[in-house]
C-alpha cells in the first residue's frame, strides 16, 4: 500500500438530491469497458421506490474505501492501494474466491460466469477508469481492465456523463466544497459531507465499524 494525504485522495460521492435514475452512469461504464453480460462496475438502485417523496436514487460502484475491506480479506493479496486512493487488483493473481465480496459494504465485486451453471471467473470491479496494474495502457491490460482516463487528466466516464452532475469524484475538499454549496444553496440536508453514511462507511473505517455495531 502507498503513503498517500487522505485529502489528496480520489473519492466519489453520488447527491441523492440530484440522481435521477436515468443509469446513463452504469450504461456509460458498460459502453466505455466494453463489459461482458452480467458484469455492472456501476448500477444505480431506488430506495422506497413508488413512495411519494420518499424515494430515493443513488449510483454505487467501488468506492475505492479508506481501508479497503476486499483487499484485508483477500487470500491471495491480489489488492493494492495507489497513492491517489484508487483501489486495483491483479486478475493474474485473483482466484475469484469470492472473500472480497463478502467483505465489501457495497456489494462492488462481479464475477463473470461461463453460462448459467459454469464457473465463476477471477473477479472484476470499477477501477476509477485507473486501467490495470501497469502504467503501460498497452492494448492487453485495456481489454482486461478497461480505459484509463486518470493518466490522461480526464474524469471517470460515469461521472463525465452524469446528466445532472449528481455523480462527483475527485479530491476529498474539492468535492466537499460542491457538497456544501450545493447544500447552502438547497437550504437543507447534511451539513457536514463528512457525517453522512456514506462518506463515513467508505473513507472512516471507524466510523463503519461504529455503524455495524
Amino acid at each position: 500500500m502507498s503513503a498517500f494525504n487522505d485529502n489528496n485522495r480520489l473519492k466519489f460521492y453520488c447527491d441523492t438530491d440530484r440522481c435521477i435514475d436515468c443509469n446513463g452512469c452504469a450504461v456509460a461504464c458498460d459502453e466505455a469497458h466494453e463489459l461482458p453480460i452480467g458484469v455492472r462496475r456501476r448500477r444505480v438502485i431506488t430506495l422506497n421506490e413508488g413512495v411519494p417523496g420518499k424515494e430515493i436514487s443513488t449510483s454505487i460502484a467501488c468506492m475505492h474505501c479508506e481501508d479497503a475491506p476486499c483487499s484485508l480479506v483477500c487470500p491471495v493479496d491480489c489488492f493494492y492501494i495507489r497513492a491517489d486512493g484508487i483501489v486495483l487488483h491483479d486478475k493474474d493473481i485473483c482466484i475469484g474466491c469470492g472473500y472480497c465480496l463478502y467483505a465489501c459494504p457495497f456489494g462492488a465485486p462481479q464475477f463473470p460466469k461461463d453460462g448459467a451453471f459454469g464457473a465463476r471467473g477471477v473477479m472484476d470491479k470499477c477501477t476509477m477508469c485507473a486501467g490495470g496494474p501497469l502504467p503501460t495502457n498497452s492494448e492487453e491490460e485495456r481489454e482486461v481492465y478497461g480505459q484509463d482516463r486518470i493518466s490522461e487528466g480526464k474524469v471517470p466516464v460515469c461521472a463525465a456523463m452524469c446528466s445532472t452532475k449528481a455523480l462527483l469524484v475527485g479530491e476529498s475538499d474539492v468535492i466537499e466544497k460542491i457538497y456544501n454549496d450545493r447544500v447552502a444553496a438547497r437550504g437543507y440536508g447534511e451539513k457536514n459531507l463528512k457525517q453522512t453514511t456514506v462518506w463515513k462507511i467508505a473513507y472512516y473505517a471507524g466510523d463503519r465499524l461504529k455503524l455495524k455495531a
